[in-house]
């Protein structure tokens, strides 16, 4: 949690000192036009690598079989997109990293090793490196599974109480 508001106050201060410094060696306007047109490109090109990874996906899926693109890709995707959207040019750097196929699968890869990592670990009793991660068995051999409570069911005991059938008195003819 420290590494992401570390994070979040750094870059900031980082992308302020870069737009200051770029903007003071080429100028205003000539920054100015750098930074909408990598935020145009950007959009775009973000559209473009989701369009493409959704459609990987839906053929996949369509044929049965696990995508070669998997979700960790599909989320990189975005972030690249969002980075870059946000003004300045480290953020946008990193954005078309992420947006660029190669070096998206090599991210890609890293994080979820890191993340089957830390499943393992986790597993394994370790410590989590700050990840409140719990393992839980819903019962196996020999375990009682444990009862599932829905929120929306009331379960009350009751009880059938018939009634006696109407006595009806017979109709009279006049």
């Amino acid at each position: 949690m420290a590494l992401l508001a570390l994070l979040f106050l750094v870059v900031p201060l980082v992308e302020l000192w870069l737009l200051l410094t770029i903007g003071g060696a080429i100028g205003f306007w000539p920054t100015f036009a750098i930074a909408i047109v990598s935020a145009l490109v950007g959009g775009y090109l973000a559209k473009r690598e989701g369009l493409r990874v959704f459609r990987a996906w839906s053929t996949a899926m369509a044929q049965m079989r696990v995508p070669n693109e998997g979700l960790a890709s599909g989320l990189l995707v975005l972030v690249g997109g969002v980075l870059l959207v946000t003004p300045g040019f480290l953020t946008d750097i990193t954005g078309l990293l992420l947006l660029f196929p190669p070096t998206r699968r090599i991210v890609a890869s890293a994080v979820r090793k890191r993340i089957e990592r830390k499943m393992r670990d986790a597993a394994e009793g370790k410590s989590s490196g700050g990840w409140n991660v719990r393992v839980v068995s819903f019962g196996g051999m020999g375990e009682s599974p444990r009862r599932r409570v829905e929120p929306d069911v009331i379960d009350v005991e009751g009880e059938i109480i018939e009634e006696e059938p109407e006595r009806r008195l017979p109709r009279r003819t006049r």
